[in-house]
């Protein structure tokens, strides 16, 4: 075997050693200046925060960081990555605009990036493979080049439907002036014109901590929620059911029910709205008609699939990125409930 090139399994390549450690090796200085420069700042704005910022400032933030994390978790993922559920374009077009604020890459790009983490979870292919330590699937891996392989499995994920949505296409073509306006600029506007808040007060605390901490949030999906917590579903794979990222990230948290069933538009089994605030989202638009299709699983197929891979289960499964996957078990299409269906 030639451990420069590490193990091959299941058509991806696991790291060895001595691939580990070339690879490391092509780091992205840029990435790195800027996001040293982002956690300094963030924490200059807890300092403000805390000493000059107007309590009107910091509940502004706060809202900003929640409208902005409904664009990735009701968004970018369970929408467009997963295709959990359908949407009219009014929601399309207010989910796009949160995902926007959120500046975490168009949803074209981080849908094709989840995609590949649920197909190829923990190998080289996956962009944030946990495999590789809390650090690197935190945000390492947006300090150094990506592995060859996920740009050769990449070019292997099914992205049609995401081109062919008017909205998305849109957001992608002019995604480099529409960001800067809605993540930066007019969140650092809005406070000095609207209560009187101080140029600095306002791009520390609304602006670069609000962004900082939605990213750390985010970042925690991946790494904290494939290494700490129960696997009552799956014990075989790395993802777990983490409470505190799931409060933190809006019910993104309970990790190793949605890699087994990531069509599910929940993201989890629980129905408690208290820690999965997407879904009380999703749940208020699919009354008024905006959402629809929501796939979800029943509580039959869920007592399977514990017994099939749960604490005394044997693991045979099939990785798939969500409901339209060519790869998603034909029983799994069978089994699931579809809620509000039209068409």
């Amino acid at each position: 075997m030639d451990e420069s090139k590490g193990i091959t399994h299941n058509g991806t390549t696991l790291l060895t050693r001595q691939n580990r450690k070339q690879h490391n090796q092509a780091i992205v200085w840029r990435n790195v200046m800027l996001f040293g420069y982002l956690h300094l700042a963030a924490l200059y704005g807890v300092l403000l925060m805390f000493t000059s910022a107007k309590i009107a400032t910091t509940i502004f933030a706060i809202l900003m960081y929640q409208v902005s994390s409904i664009g990735i978790t009701a968004g970018a993922h369970r929408l467009w990555s997963h295709r959990a559920y359908k949407a009219k374009w009014p929601l399309r077009v207010i989910l796009i605009i949160f995902n926007t604020i959120a500046f975490q890459n168009h949803v074209y790009e981080w849908a094709r990036d989840h995609r590949l983490h649920h197909k190829y979870s923990e190998t080289n292919a996956d962009p944030h493979n946990a495999n590789r330590g809390f650090f690197f699937s935190h945000v390492g891996w947006l300090l150094c080049r990506k592995h060859p392989d996920i740009m050769e499995k990449g070019r292997g994920i099914d992205m049609a439907d995401l081109l062919a949505d008017p909205i998305v296409s849109f957001q992608k073509k002019y995604y480099k002036f529409l960001m800067p306006l809605l993540c930066f600029i007019l969140p650092t506007i809005i406070p000095v014109y609207c209560w009187g808040e101080s140029w600095v007060n306002s791009w520390f605390v609304a602006t670069m901590f609000r962004y900082t901490f939605s990213l750390n949030v985010t970042w925690l999906v991946n790494s904290a929620a494939h290494m700490w917590g129960g696997r009552p579903y799956d014990r075989f794979i790395n993802p777990s059911e983490n409470i505190t990222v799931a409060l933190l990230a809006l019910g993104e948290g309970w990790h190793n029910y949605h890699h087994v069933f990531p069509w599910d538009y929940k993201a989890a089994e629980l129905g408690d709205y208290k820690l999965n605030m997407t879904t009380a989202f999703i749940d208020f638009f699919a009354k008024i008609g905006w959402a629809y299709d929501l796939k979800t699983v029943s509580a039959d197929t869920v007592r399977k699939r514990v017994e099939r891979t749960g604490i005394n289960g044997h693991g045979d499964t099939q990785s798939s990125w969500g409901w339209d996957d060519k790869d998603l078990p034909q029983s799994d299409r069978e089994a699931a409930t579809i809620i509000n269906k039209q068409g």
